[in-house]
């Protein structure tokens, strides 16, 4: 049933299975695509979800017909998941080829967990420019050449490895790891601050923890790598810490008088995202 008031959603994209992804793409990804399930009401077929649209649309209708909806507009109302959804109600009721129409933040409506299959086939892509934008209107020069305009102003971002959720980044010319876990923040944090108890929280020698966003409810860490450090070199230590960091999430008890020092620390470091 469609709310018809928006109240605080401290995680609003919870239950989808790609929360992580669609957090990491609204909050620290330049450019990404992601492609999920309508559910069964609004027709089925697939849905895109983007970083990203031309003149910060929140919902397109490409030329093929399938619904786009941008992850990052400007304005959030007190829930995210209820903005997209009505951003996505508005492109499936736009013309292929244009923009949906806007929507009121705030007024009601479906969350997107109620207009996606959450457990349906999801995929999801890290982009290297707004290339995809020519999707939505191949014959539409403009958008080409928009995207081509943008293209220098997209962040060098790279995935590491096959773990999920972990990117790699250029920034100001420094090498970061960004990195969106999809846990829990209380159990995220006595995870890290067991590691950092035991001077373990540097992801590969010579990294410095820079701090954590809180983003949509989970948490980001970051972390500051040696100079000169790719996304490839990286992948097999981070594996390696990945490890370390599960056994760590697994243990359940209560954090010694170190480990809460640390934990203080980590929390202290922390900068919340919009």
């Amino acid at each position: 049933m469609a709310k018809t008031t928006t109240t605080f959603v401290a995680r609003p994209l919870a239950g989808l299975a790609l929360e992580a992804e669609l957090v990491a793409m609204r909050e620290i990804l330049p450019a990404a695509v992601a492609t999920a399930t309508l559910a069964e009401a609004p027709g089925g077929g697939p849905v895109r979800l983007v970083t990203l649209l031309p003149q910060l649309a929140r919902g397109f209708k490409a030329a093929d017909g399938v619904p786009v909806v941008a992850l990052q507009p400007s304005h959030p109302s007190d829930d995210v998941s209820q903005d997209l959804g009505n951003a996505l109600v508005a492109a499936l009721a736009a013309e292929p080829k244009q923009a949906a129409a806007p929507t009121a933040l705030g007024a009601g409506g479906p969350r997107l967990q109620e207009l996606i299959d959450p457990a349906g086939a999801s995929h999801f892509e890290l982009k290297d420019s707004y290339e995809y934008w020519t999707e939505l209107d191949p014959e539409n020069e403009d958008l080409a050449d928009a995207a081509v305009k943008l293209a220098d102003q997209v962040t060098p971002t790279a995935a590491v490895g096959e773990i999920a959720g972990a990117y790699w980044a250029q920034i100001n010319g420094r090498e970061y790891l960004r990195w969106s876990l999809g846990v829990e923040e209380t159990e995220l944090l006595d995870g890290l601050a067991r590691l950092q108890a035991q001077r373990r929280a540097g992801v590969v020698e010579g990294a410095k923890y820079a701090g954590a966003f809180r983003a949509l409810g989970l948490v980001i860490p970051v972390w500051e790598l040696p100079p000169g450090m790719g996304a490839e070199e990286l992948a097999e230590p981070l594996a390696v810490f990945k490890a370390a960091l599960d056994e760590a999430l697994a243990d359940t008890s209560p954090l010694d008088a170190n480990q809460r020092r640390s934990r203080a620390g980590l929390v202290a470091r922390f900068r919340t995202l919009r």
